[in-house]
């Protein structure tokens, strides 16, 4: 569960959210590449219809989130694609609702900034090496994406109340087949994009 319902959050997560996710999205806008917002698009249209398809793990459920892949791809505009994706998942599903959506963009948007940072500087350098060496960047930048955010869903929730402490406990639990299934994904899409587009990484064809 990456999209935390409206009316369990406590007040203070939901306005420290909120205004977490301004920032982040105002700075964004400053740096918006209008190179970047027919990329944005697709991968923002991806996470949208791959968040819709929810797999029961236990007595909870994940998606895809692609955050880690959005990030590495997109850096800063990242943070806008997430935020409109869900905030039409929000009106047109009701999934997470509209007052947990800054908690909800902070949650998947931060991490994806964090790969695109920490990540996509050694896929850059990687093209001079083997291909194998960005499938393994890319398996790094979909369990970071998706493990981070589900600590900080943990967290939003266990700052909420210690009432869902247990609860935050079966969503890490969760998130482990969904670290290892971002991990697979990404790596083969990175893998395939460097092959076939690598402008879409930054580089230029030779």
């Amino acid at each position: 569960m990456a999209h935390i319902p409206d009316g369990v959050l406590a007040l203070p997560v939901v306005v420290s959210g909120a205004l977490a996710t301004a920032t982040l999205a105002g700075l964004a806008f400053k740096r918006l590449n209008n190179e970047n917002i027919p990329q944005a698009a697709v991968l923002a249209a991806a996470f949208f219809v791959s968040s819709l398809v929810s797999v029961p793990v236990g007595p909870s459920s994940v998606h895809l989130l692609l955050n880690g892949l959005m990030g590495v791809i997109l850096g800063w505009t990242a943070v806008p694609a997430i935020l409109v994706a869900l905030l039409m998942q929000a009106i047109f599903f009701g999934h997470g609702g509209l007052i947990a959506l800054g908690v909800n963009a902070f949650n998947i948007a931060a991490p994806a900034l964090l790969c695109g940072f920490i990540i996509r500087p050694f896929i850059l350098r990687s093209f001079a090496e083997s291909n194998r060496s960005i499938a393994m960047l890319g398996a790094c930048a979909g369990l970071l994406g998706a493990g981070l955010t589900g600590v900080l869903v943990g967290l939003s929730l266990v700052v909420s109340g210690s009432e869902y402490l247990a609860s935050s406990k079966v969503i890490l639990a969760t998130y482990i087949p969904l670290i290892l299934a971002e991990a697979a994904i990404t790596a083969v899409t990175l893998s395939f994009i460097s092959k076939v587009s690598p402008e879409l990484l930054g580089v230029k064809p030779s």
